[in-house]
């Protein structure tokens, strides 16, 4: 696997990163243990994870992942790992997440909490990639950053980074951090894939002239990509179709966004594509989004073995110019399939 530099920091991941949301609730340890091992195996260095995990977010479990996670790391030399974690955005955004009792907040006293609560789940003295989960574009970018910085300076973090962020909160934070000498965003952890391509619209430009990082998640657009929803299909256990089976009107709505007649046609186009190259679709879509020069490194996540070895596939693809022309072909056809 290549290695790529987080920013304009000094450290370096493997493009692959292990995306872990899922431990603690829809996996056992054991089964999560058997998947972080087979990927350390095969050299992936960076493992990401949040305070809010896992997910659906849920009273019943949450912090369950890091608690593996940290468990985990205790079999492994700590300086092998790249760790990422979040913490979670305010609660008065687009839901109200399950951490300190429905008041997270982006200030001083919220950060110094959630990074004290996920030092002690994880087992660790400091955390390599601290992340803000979601941002709150009504409260000052400066206090967020100093109590970073403070982070920082105090060895509890190396390196800060952005999540679900948009080209005006990232040029906001850049242009604080100048200004205050504070520690600025390395990284952002975005949605990005073949069906979501809406970061190359102008968040792909200040990556590349910001020196910012791009960490995908959802490659697989949710596991759209694998074709698992093609025809209309609702498989057990898949995350869209219990969303969509629930009453959960966010989750319903997020269902409806990922799975439609133009992601699933996209996919179908994409499985065309993936054939005649003979390449299987899942590595195809991780191996895109490794291409691109502003991504460092792209979050998959897993739920079986299976899977974990197929998104494994990826790991030394290199898709030709032919190939990338053919999958840019399909998704003009079906422009934002995710809406």
């Amino acid at each position: 696997m290549e290695k790529r530099r987080l920013g304009s920091s000094g450290i370096t991941v493997t493009d692959l990163c292990f995306g872990t949301m899922t431990f603690g609730s829809r996996n056992t340890e054991a089964d999560a243990f058997a998947m972080l091992d087979r990927a350390y195996d095969a050299g992936i260095t960076f493992y990401d994870t949040a305070e809010v995990y896992p997910v659906p977010p849920d009273i019943k479990y949450v912090h369950r992942t890091e608690e593996i996670v940290g468990r985990w790391m205790k079999t492994k030399p700590r300086h092998s790992i790249i760790l990422a974690t979040k913490i979670a955005g305010p609660a008065h955004g687009w839901f109200v997440p399950p951490v300190r009792d429905g008041t997270s907040s982006l200030d001083r006293h919220h950060i110094r909490t959630a990074i004290q609560g996920s030092l002690e789940r994880l087992q660790t003295d400091y955390i390599d990639l601290y992340q803000t989960h979601w941002p709150d574009h009504d409260f000052a970018y400066e206090e967020t950053l100093s109590a970073l910085t403070e982070l920082k300076d105090e060895g509890l973090i190396r390196i800060a980074g952005s999540s679900n962020e948009t080209p005006w909160g990232t040029m906001k934070a850049q242009a604080t951090a100048e200004t205050h000498g504070f520690a600025r965003y390395d990284t952002i952890q975005n949605n990005f894939s073949i069906v979501n391509r809406r970061f190359e619209d102008s968040l792909s430009d200040i990556c590349e002239r910001e020196k910012i990082s791009c960490l995908p998640y959802s490659p697989l657009g949710g596991g759209v990509c694998s074709g698992k929803y093609n025809d209309g299909a609702m498989p057990e256990g898949a995350r869209f179709s219990a969303y969509l089976a629930g009453d959960d009107e966010r989750q319903k709505k997020m269902g409806q966004r990922f799975v439609n007649d133009k992601s699933t046609g996209t996919v179908a186009a994409l499985a065309k594509v993936a054939k005649e190259a003979g390449i299987g679709l899942v590595p195809l879509c991780l191996a895109w989004s490794k291409q691109h020069k502003f991504v460092a490194s792209t979050i998959f996540g897993t739920t079986t073995m299976a899977h974990l070895e197929e998104n494994l596939l990826a790991a030394d693809l290199i898709l030709s110019d032919d190939v990338l022309a053919k999958i840019d072909e399909v998704t003009a056809q079906f422009p934002y399939p995710l809406g």
